[in-house]
């Protein structure tokens, strides 16, 4: 399973309510930084499929989810845990400070 693409609609059906952790990526096509971090979460989703779920949401196609956590910066990882945010980051994170997040989540 690779990255999930999440949008204002889907936002609750795949984040609020998923069975597991997510890592939601606020994301754009203009963007830099969140080129760069599209391969390490790209290798995050291989290695922790079944465990954590990560998924992409483009600010600029879904401003309601974006505007509703306020996200002002992008690239911003929001990690949720049952339906709550747990960790956040912004700016491009190392896969070293991801997997340390997603191990003590996963447990």
């Amino acid at each position: 399973m690779s990255e999930v693409t999440i949008t204002d609609a889907t936002f609750d059906q795949e984040v609020i309510k998923a069975g597991m952790p997510v890592l939601v990526d606020f994301w754009a096509v203009w963007c830099g930084p969140c080129k760069m971090q599209d391969p390490i979460l790209e290798e995050m989703a291989k290695e922790y499929e079944g465990k954590v779920k990560i998924g992409k949401l483009n600010v600029d196609e879904n401003p309601n989810t974006a505007g509703k956590y306020g996200v002002m910066s992008i690239p911003t990882l929001l990690l949720f845990k049952g339906g709550t945010i747990v960790k956040q980051w912004i700016g491009v994170q190392s896969k070293e400070a991801l997997k340390a997040e997603f191990d003590r989540v996963v447990g």
